[in-house]
């Protein structure tokens, strides 16, 4: 008769298969702790490099102070915001291009 050796539990593919839950559920616990500072990181510093989206931020920040300072109504601010947003993508493209060469002479 053949001698069944027995290995040890942590040899295991079950004991494996453990520690494998138990690392994704610690990441994931990290990950949920830390979720409110990874995912403002994220969003801050997508905004800080758009072009677009500081130059609109201002305006629009503007905008809802002379709102707040009753200097105009909500349909006079969505004109502006509309209008401050037309003017934004404009600079933003313009100063995408690359001016073209002078003429030789």
């Amino acid at each position: 008769m053949a001698y069944a050796h027995r290995r040890p539990f942590l040899d295991r593919p079950v004991a494996r298969v453990l520690a494998a839950v138990v690392f994704v559920g610690c990441v994931a616990a990290l990950v949920y702790l830390e979720r409110a500072d990874l995912w403002h990181a994220v969003a801050d510093q997508s905004a800080a490099d758009d072009p677009f989206a500081r130059c609109f931020a201002e305006r629009a920040e503007d905008i809802d102070q002379m709102v707040a300072d009753n200097v105009i109504d909500d349909a006079q601010a969505e004109q502006f915001k509309s209008r401050a947003e037309a003017m934004c993508r404009a600079t933003v493209e313009g100063s995408e291009r690359v001016a073209p060469p002078l003429p030789a002479r």
